[in-house]
Formats: C-alpha cells, sequence, structure tokens
C-alpha cells in the first residue's frame, strides 16, 4: 500500500505540546484528504521526558499515525530517518515539519497548491519568533549559500517543505557521508542547483511557548562553524551530484 502524503515530524522532549500537535496534523490529514492513505511519521528522538509515553498512547488511539522510537541523534538524524521511512511507506509527497508547535497547518495548503509546479517546495519564516543568535545565523548562512553555491534560499532549513516522494529518493541517495549535522540544508542547495523552484513562500511562525530547544545556546555557535566547514566542503561535490540527480 502507498502513500499519497507522508508528514515527517521529529520529536524532542515536547510532552507538554506533543499531543495537541499531533491531533492537529492527524485532524488535518482527514479532513483535507479523507479518501487517501496518509499518515503522520513521528520520530521520538531519545526524548528523556514523558514524549515518548504519549506518543505509545497516541499510537493506541489515533489511526493515521506512525511512530519511531530512537536513540537521541539530534534533529537532522531524525528528519533523516522519518524521510527514510516516508519513502518505505512509497510515500507520492512527503512534507515535513517539527513538533515544537511552532507552524499552522492550514499553511500547509500554500505548498501543496504549487505541487505540480515543482518537485521541491519551501516557506519561510517572514517573521521568525527566535533568539537572536539563531537569526543572525540564518542571515550568515543565507549569504554562505549565495556566496558558496552561486543560489539564493531564503530559509535553507526551514521545517516546512513538501517533497515530491520520487525526487526525494534521488536527494537522499546523493547526501553527504557522513550525515552533515543540518541534512535540510543540503537537501535544499542540491534541489534549487538541480533546477527546481523552491517558490520559498511566506508562513507564520509563532513563539515557542512550551518544550525546549535541542540545542543550548553554548553550542549553537560550534553547530554553526560545523555546518559551515560542511557546506564549504560538500561544494567540492555539488556538481557531481546535482547530474546524478538530474539523470
Amino acid at each position: 500500500m502507498s502513500f499519497l502524503l507522508s508528514i515527517v515530524m521529529p520529536a524532542y522532549n515536547e510532552q507538554d505540546c506533543i499531543e495537541k500537535v499531533v491531533h492537529s496534523w492527524t485532524n488535518f490529514l482527514r479532513e483535507k484528504f479523507p479518501n487517501d492513505n496518509t499518515t503522520l511519521i513521528v520520530i521520538n528522538d531519545g526524548s528523556k521526558d514523558n514524549t515518548q509515553v504519549l506518543l505509545d498512547k497516541l499510537k493506541g488511539e489515533v489511526s493515521n499515525l506512525t511512530v519511531i522510537h530512537q536513540k537521541n541523534g539530534g534533529h537532522g538524524n531524525a528528519v533523516v530517518n522519518g524521510y527514510l521511512a516516508a519513502l518505505k511507506l512509497g510515500s507520492e509527497f512527503v512534507f515535513q515539519t517539527d513538533s515544537d508547535d511552532q507552524f499552522v497547518s492550514d499553511d500547509f495548503d500554500k505548498l501543496w497548491a504549487k505541487r505540480n509546479q515543482s518537485d521541491f517546495i519551501l516557506g519561510y519564516r517572514q517573521v521568525r519568533h527566535d533568539a537572536g543568535v539563531r537569526l543572525f545565523i540564518t542571515k550568515v548562512l543565507r549569504g554562505t549559500i549565495s556566496a558558496v553555491y552561486g543560489t539564493y534560499i531564503m530559509d535553507s532549513n526551514i521545517p516546512f517543505r513538501l517533497i515530491r516522494g520520487t525526487f526525494l529518493q534521488k536527494l537522499m541517495d546523493q547526501l553527504p557521508n557522513p550525515e552533515p549535522f543540518a541534512p535540510n540544508i543540503f537537501l535544499s542547495v542540491m534541489a534549487k542547483k538541480s533546477g527546481q523552484e523552491t517558490f520559498d513562500i511566506p508562513i507564520t511562525h509563532k513563539d515557542r511557548a512550551t518544550g525546549e530547544v535541542s540545542i543550548v545556546k553554548w553550542n549553537l555557535w560550534k553547530v554553526c562553524i560545523r555546518s559551515f566547514q560542511e557546506l564549504l566542503n560538500f561544494r567540492l561535490e555539488l556538481n557531481k551530484k546535482v547530474k546524478a540527480i538530474k539523470a
């Protein structure tokens, strides 16, 4: 059985909002696609609170919910494993978002409306409710990608993206090894360089009201430097990988 749409959602220590977010997205799927096979795939990335218990409870109550528990590997690793699970289901489309209740399901329609115009569609946080240091890093990242790869992406790491399954498989086949810290950035760069129109559609981004940020502030700069180094190294492989994606 193949799926029309799978939503990939990593979760880490989100006990205070996970039930609300799961119900919001699974209800949205049932209402928008009542006659199609759809599922929400939540990857519990080694949460230390009650997120796992709550997800197991929800799994017994919500029919269109798939739950995967893994050891803590970080947000990027959870996203990758979610993508692989969606592809294993034969998903025609894969949508990725986060579990922190900072996005609204209604904005999905903005991306879905463009699905026949591009295989890789991004939202972007026009007004982003994050700490100042994160906003600064995003601006630097945008400039780095533009300078290094000659391509401009408004929000390359945004967890609000719609990808056609067959194209996602091509991207995953070309993802750098070892797995980069922020794989969504690399997928965005490869998609853009292969000729996809990302559209960069403005979407709502709310203040975080619950849970905890998985990267603490004093490690954020280390992560930033690592990501930039990975991007610089990747430029030597990019042309070869883009040719493989286009083939």
